[in-house]
């Protein structure tokens, strides 16, 4: 029987989340522990250490961990990871907190307890230099460097016992998936390689391509979509999903691709988070990973295939997942259809290129959107989200870098 590709670290998955005859034990402990609030990225974190997405690690990182991710790519242990997973809180919760003891991890929104954390270590960190590291740039504008510098000045590490997945099961049922979940039903498809699509957006029809070559070359697609927050005037989940649903439906041959989500914020650390997006995708049970033009970027902070080159950067055996690396896609009126940098020969006045920035754009505006640029099933869904919105609701959104092409 064909073998899915084994969890990042070889191992076997390592969700934290505590079996559910437990955990009512150790909420009632939880209650009289010093609470430490959690940010929306932080609490995506977490619960993607409960779920086994960030197998193998078990916890908030370490000051050694964090460096050695920020200038190596790889933890104290030697463990290959891209991103700092890391704990931050204000000055004065931090003091009441010494290395040994046992913290509560609070969401900071709904107010409810998420885990319990024994606090190993208490740090401070260079934020300029992760945000220089991990995102190429100290520019508050950039959505992932005002979440580094927004965040507290002590980070606190240690290992979780995680008690709740938040409200995504229920906001989600049949979308949200855990590893283990996706990796059973590869399992009873009798898929082997399996290619993770990426997306934060609607899927249109250059999304909808880059699926199909995938679906070519592999035994199936998972279209896994982001499911926390996202900057303003993007769409959200609830509605993204349901346009992609109505894609699969439509336009994709039956039981050649699944959809699912999973709970993190969005980072915009384009290259690096590519690779944080292979890591977890491989504890998913994928075995490759679209990378298109400009993954999970934003403006012009990086190179339409600056992703594209990282993974040739890294040691070969860091991952077992590979990517698949696409070039540019666009409709090309010349040759009658989508076609890629690399297999159209013709002129750019030849090409309507498209991108999720262009679409929102269009939308928001209320402009003609051509059939060739979205599937007229997906933009009626979403054409009926934007004409719903209350003006005070709407955010203008401007085009630059890849996507102004």
């Amino acid at each position: 029987m064909p073998r899915l590709v084994n969890p990042h670290g070889g191992g076997s998955l390592k969700p934290l989340l505590l079996p559910e005859e437990v955990r009512k034990e150790e909420l009632k402990r939880a209650r009289s522990l010093p609470p430490v609030r959690l940010s929306s990225r932080e609490k995506g974190d977490l619960i993607m250490l409960g779920i086994g997405g960030f197998t193998p690690l078990d916890g908030f990182m370490t000051r050694a961990d964090w460096e050695g991710v920020c200038d190596g790519y790889k933890t104290a242990s030697g463990l290959f990871w891209p991103i700092p997973i890391t704990l931050s809180t204000d000055e004065a919760t931090a003091q009441g907190i010494q290395a040994g003891m046992e913290i509560a991890l609070v969401d900071g929104e709904a107010g409810t307890i998420m885990a319990t954390m024994k606090v190993t270590e208490k740090y401070t960190i260079d934020k300029a230099h992760e945000c220089m590291m991990v995102y190429k740039t100290t520019d508050p504008e950039h959505p992932g460097v005002k979440m580094v510098l927004d965040q507290g000045p002590v980070n606190l590490a240690g290992p979780v016992k995680v008690l709740s997945e938040g409200d995504f099961p229920t906001r989600y049922p049949g979308i949200y998936m855990t590893p283990a979940q996706t990796r059973a039903i590869f399992e009873k498809k009798g898929w082997a390689t399996v290619a993770a699509f990426q997306t934060r957006n609607p899927m249109h029809r250059s999304h909808e391509y880059l699926v199909k070559i995938a679906i070519e070359v592999c035994d199936g697609v998972l279209i896994h979509s982001l499911l926390g927050n996202l900057k303003p005037g993007d769409i959200p989940a609830e509605v993204r999903t349901r346009a992609i649903a109505t894609l699969i439906d439509n336009y994709f041959v039956k039981d050649t691709v699944v959809q699912a989500g999973y709970p993190l914020d969005m980072r915009y650390a384009g290259p690096r988070e590519a690779l944080l997006h292979a890591v977890f995708r491989q504890n998913y049970g994928c075995s490759h990973l679209i990378v298109g033009r400009d993954h999970a970027g934003v403006g012009s902070y990086y190179g339409p295939f600056d992703a594209h080159r990282i993974f040739d950067e890294i040691p070969r055996d860091a991952l077992e997942i590979r990517p698949l690396k696409i070039d540019w896609t666009f409709w090309c009126y010349r040759c009658g259809g989508m076609a890629s940098a690399r297999t159209c020969p013709h002129e750019d006045r030849d090409r309507l290129l498209l991108s999720g920035t262009k679409l929102r754009k269009a939308l928001s505006e209320g402009l003609e959107i051509p059939n060739e640029f979205s599937r007229p099933e997906v933009l009626a869904i979403l054409r009926e989200y934007y004409s719903g919105l209350k003006d005070e609701e709407r955010v203008e959104v401007k085009l630059s870098g890849h996507s102004a092409r």
